[in-house]
């Protein structure tokens, strides 16, 4: 009986930690605001299926892919807009970056680069470079200028 009695125990705690865990899954897609899901299928019109996270600021990321490339948007808990970041190469920033990093930063490492489309800032690309184990961020204007 007492073997019986455990092997019970032992399926109703695995039963209890599938569902756990299921819950969890469908919170963190569950919690997203109505909101921000509106605002996100204005501005994106034809995603279907975003990936949504809450990050460290309280704020909503989508994640999504359109023709291939992957994409970031983030909306504040109210549904605006904040930012749309899309992670690219090197060769895809325009030659005025490229030469500025050439010539000044020659000495750096390039960790990451995202094309930014920010609701007041507007487009800019963010190089994000290392430097005897420093890392630092340098938000660029098409153009070359540096913004930040």
């Amino acid at each position: 009986m007492k073997f019986k009695t455990m092997k019970t125990v032992k399926y109703i705690l695995i039963l209890i930690f599938c569902l756990t865990v299921a819950s969890c899954e469908s919170d963190k897609k569950g919690n997203t605001p109505d909101a921000v899901k509106k605002a996100f299928k204005v501005k994106y019109p034809d995603e279907n299926d975003p990936d949504w996270r809450k990050d460290k600021n309280g704020n909503y990321e989508s994640h999504f892919k359109k023709d291939g490339d992957h994409f970031r948007a983030d909306f504040s808990p109210a549904g605006n807009w904040i930012e749309t970041e899309q992670s690219i190469k090197k060769k895809k920033l325009p030659d005025a970056i490229l030469k500025i990093l050439e010539a000044d930063y020659s000495d750096s490492k390039i960790v990451e680069i995202e094309k930014v489309d920010h609701h007041t800032k507007g487009v800019f690309y963010d190089v994000e470079l290392k430097k005897d184990g420093d890392k630092r961020d340098i938000e660029f204007r098409e153009n070359g200028t540096i913004i930040n």
